[in-house]
């Protein structure tokens, strides 16, 4: 799907539902100055399109007792991915999971109840072959939403050194 294909409504509708999932049509309509029926028939198409994929609660890890975040990395000697598939369902500490480039094969995000649940966890995934553990500290970006200028260059701003 090109970004040029999504035009400045899109992006308005991409935008204030980032900035608040649960935003009425009603007041979206009036964010991006459409009536109620034209920003509903949008965003549909936008679902339809599988821009709009979901929406979603943003859950405050700590306040639900996973105050320790890692970014797990694992390094997995076999081409057959389905033990990783099954482990990283049935480990409900796995936040996120990606199969990415270089040495490492998988980079998991991981929240943990304290340092002996994260190594009970990061444990299990050693199973499956070597991994390197790093706790986060703190996360000066935690989210950032996804804006035009980074996917259509003809809109980026320009940046003063």
């Amino acid at each position: 799907m090109a970004a040029d294909s999504l035009d400045d409504v899109d992006w308005r509708i991409i935008a204030a539902l980032q900035d608040d999932a649960r935003v009425s049509f009603a007041d979206l309509a009036r964010t991006v100055n459409m009536s109620a029926s034209a920003v509903t028939e949008r965003l549909r198409r936008l679902e339809e399109r599988g821009i709009v994929t979901g929406y979603r609660a943003e859950i405050s890890l700590e306040a639900v007792g996973l105050g320790i975040l890692a970014l797990v990395r694992l390094r997995y000697p076999s081409g057959r991915y389905d033990p990783v598939h099954t482990l990283i369902a049935r480990t409900p500490e796995i936040l996120e999971a990606h199969h990415v480039t270089g040495e490492d094969c998988f980079v998991l995000k991981v929240a943990a109840r304290s340092m002996r649940h994260l190594e009970e966890v990061s444990g299990r995934i050693a199973g499956l072959g070597a991994v390197t553990t790093n706790v986060v500290y703190s996360s000066p970006l935690p989210r950032r939403p996804v804006e035009r200028a980074a996917a259509d260059p003809r809109h980026r701003r320009s940046v003063a050194n």
